[in-house]
């Protein structure tokens, strides 16, 4: 498995190359991989480091220092476009396996059992920044059980599946009201796994799953058009539309001040404010943001990749083929430098730069290494990393 953004193993050539793959995903991949990067070593060394992405963890008036804010926002552009692009590796992938031959039962399989591995990786990021017993549930949770609820969606229409993404991304908010929004510790645990964050017992969860879903829905859409046999350069003209439209809606929504929000208002004018979206859940206003930058990158990459195809050694490639690795790998080089060096949270914002960039060169030439092994052992366990 690569996730993050898992199911890799599916994408046709790009241009000129041999390669199998849509070298501009890999490469948007690769580009947040760095991103988060950053996020984790800010985690372990940054002293001054600000969380205040959501209703529950953000008072009204809090100070938000410009620099130590813009240095976490820059990362909220990892979770979607995972999360969206696995969404598009799994549409890629499921025809491909039909045409092998593959039993619909089979591919179930297949999903359930790769949903629940990659939700289980959760227990590593826990174990290095949870007290002992407790549990984290991220990222790799809603990927892994929006794979499971795939199992049955993956059988409906794509535009209704659309659809169906827009719907949770547009109600999302008054379903939290309906869900039971108050005190974390006072949701009930079913409205906390799928809509409302929140701390239950051992677990805090970070990431309820059906935001996520519909984001993976949307990323399906577009894995769903280059299956039927769109090329990376026919989707890539619509995506300068897609990021005016999506930054569009979110200058209305932020704009408004009101519903799209997820109770994390504006108080003001400045940028931060503008850029102080809710991700803990994800509101409207948060997803426009994101995905609007991110289909802007996508065309920028895809545009520099059309005009020369990149080598099978760039950084941003390597990472953007071995996400799960790395992100596996570079949670406890973090916490461990940080505690052997005695740096925890003593640093500033260049300490989680340096420390990010210092990671990621490490990382490199293994993922490159781990990268090439795994192309020559398809179908093995090496698939769930």
């Amino acid at each position: 498995m690569d996730a993050p953004s898992p199911n890799k193993d599916e994408e046709r050539p790009l241009g000129r190359t041999a390669s199998r793959r849509l070298q501009a995903v890999d490469m948007m991949r690769g580009l947040v991989i760095a991103l988060m990067a950053v996020d984790h070593a800010s985690g372990e060394f940054n002293a001054g480091r600000v969380i205040t992405d959501g209703a529950f963890l953000f008072k009204p008036g809090t100070p938000l220092p410009p620099a130590q804010f813009l240095t976490r926002w820059i990362t909220h552009l990892c979770a979607p476009t995972f999360v969206f692009l696995a969404g598009t590796s799994l549409a890629l992938s499921i025809p491909r396996r039909l045409r092998d031959g593959e039993a619909q039962l089979a591919i179930d399989r297949h999903l359930l059992t790769r949903g629940l591995v990659i939700a289980g990786f959760e227990v590593v990021p826990s174990y290095f920044w949870m007290p002992p017993g407790k549990y984290l549930l991220q990222v790799l949770y809603a990927i892994g059980t929006s794979f499971l609820f795939m199992i049955p969606l993956r059988r409906l229409p794509v535009p209704l599946l659309v659809a169906l993404a827009a719907a949770i991304l547009c109600f999302g908010e008054a379903l939290t009201g309906v869900a039971g929004w108050g005190p974390p510790e006072k949701t009930p645990l079913v409205a906390a796994l799928l809509l409302v964050p929140g701390p239950h017992g051992r677990f805090i969860v970070a990431y309820p799953t059906l935001y996520w879903l519909a984001t993976m829905l949307l990323g399906y859409g577009l894995g769903a058009a280059i299956a039927r046999g769109a090329t990376p350069e026919s989707f890539r003209k619509y995506l300068p539309a897609v990021a005016l439209g999506l930054l569009s809606a979110f200058a209305i929504v932020r704009g408004t001040n009101g519903y799209g929000n997820m109770h994390l208002y504006r108080d003001g004018g400045s940028l931060v404010e503008w850029l102080h979206v809710s991700k803990y859940p994800p509101s409207i206003s948060y997803v426009t943001l994101e995905l609007g930058l991110a289909a802007a990158v996508l065309w920028f990459i895809g545009g520099v990749v059309a005009r020369r195809p990149a080598s099978e050694r760039n950084p941003l490639l390597v990472l953007g083929r071995t996400p799960m690795f790395f992100y596996l790998l570079h949670i406890p080089l973090l916490a461990l430098a940080a505690t052997a060096l005695g740096l925890a949270h003593r640093l500033g914002i260049g300490g989680s730069f340096g420390f990010a960039a210092l990671v990621t060169l490490l990382l490199y030439p293994v993922c490159f290494f781990y990268g090439r092994f795994k192309s020559a052992h398809p179908r093995t366990v090496l698939d769930y990393l």
